[in-house]
């Protein structure tokens, strides 16, 4: 499903007009990733979190040019699904 999907059945459903519903969207995107880029969790109840995850520091190969390389600790956003939302997609 991509975003132009959502916003159509959104729309169908609440009989909101379609750019409105185009700009919530894009709004409650825009306000996730601000919120993980400043570190804070976003906690919706009853869908899931959206959250950064630890990746350690780790050592890796450039296979071209037969050198080591350190890839340093850093954060990535990740998705877990509350368990509401897990046990109805089982």
């Amino acid at each position: 499903m991509t975003k132009a999907d959502i916003v159509n059945e959104i729309s169908s459903r609440t009989g909101i007009d379609k750019f409105a519903v185009l700009k919530t969207v894009e709004a409650f995107m825009e306000v996730v990733k601000d919120s993980l880029s400043d570190g804070k969790n976003v906690y919706l109840r009853g869908f899931g979190s959206f959250i950064l995850k630890k990746r350690a520091p780790k050592t890796a190969r450039n296979i071209s040019k037969n050198t080591t390389i350190i890839i340093p600790e850093h954060d990535i956003p990740a998705f877990k699904p509350a368990k509401t939302f897990s046990n109805i997609v089982r």
